[in-house]
């Protein structure tokens, strides 16, 4: 029986290692879509696409379609948002999976789905709403999965295969939001050491 065409939209190369072999297990054969002009600044777009790309073409042997990246629709969309963080995030996969519903659709893709839903840092069910929400509407069927039980083994492999990991989600809220939370577990880690002492 022939795999069935899926389009994947791909935040990173670290994130599609297991849902790309997880789909084919199903009977999928995913192709991805890059489309993420969340990623700021455009260096740190350009790594991860160029990562995502590498690992596409010498490991997965998938192929990569690079959609747009409409910059001023997320400074509109999404940016106003700033640290609300659950308003944010909504707005930004919904711009993000609109534009991967119509690069399906104008391909003819019958499947859409998105590793959003490895990484344990993203709003899971959020993300999952505006799958939902905008493949039906382009008339596509969403195929949402749970992958965040293999995220550990994606970090893993990941580290590996020598791809580069990012620290944060991708725009400049998150970045700071990330450093934060870093700052705030590195003294909460001092902390604990110096109760023990």
């Amino acid at each position: 029986m022939a795999a069935l065409p899926l389009m994947l939209h791909a935040c990173c190369g670290p994130c599609s290692l297991e849902p790309v072999r997880l789909l084919r297990e199903e009977g999928f054969e995913p192709v991805i879509c890059w489309t993420n002009p969340n990623i700021q600044p455009v260096a740190e777009h350009d790594h991860r696409l160029r990562t995502l790309e590498t690992w596409a073409h010498d490991v997965a042997h998938v192929d990569v379609v690079v959609a747009g990246d409409d910059r001023e629709a997320w400074e509109r969309l999404v940016a106003p948002h700033g640290f609300d963080r659950a308003a944010r995030c909504r707005a930004c996969y919904a711009l993000r999976l609109s534009e991967s519903c119509r690069v399906a659709r104008e391909r003819g893709f019958g499947y859409l789905s998105t590793t959003l839903a490895v990484s344990p840092y993203q709003l899971f069910d959020t993300c999952g709403e505006e799958l939902d929400k905008l493949s039906h509407a382009y008339g596509i069927t969403p195929v949402w999965r749970d992958f965040r039980p293999r995220y550990p083994v994606a970090t893993r492999l990941a580290r590996d295969l020598g791809m580069y990991r990012q620290n944060y989600c991708g725009c400049r809220f998150s970045a700071a939001e990330a450093a934060v939370e870093r700052h705030e577990a590195r003294d909460a880690r001092k902390a604990a050491k110096a109760g023990q002492a």
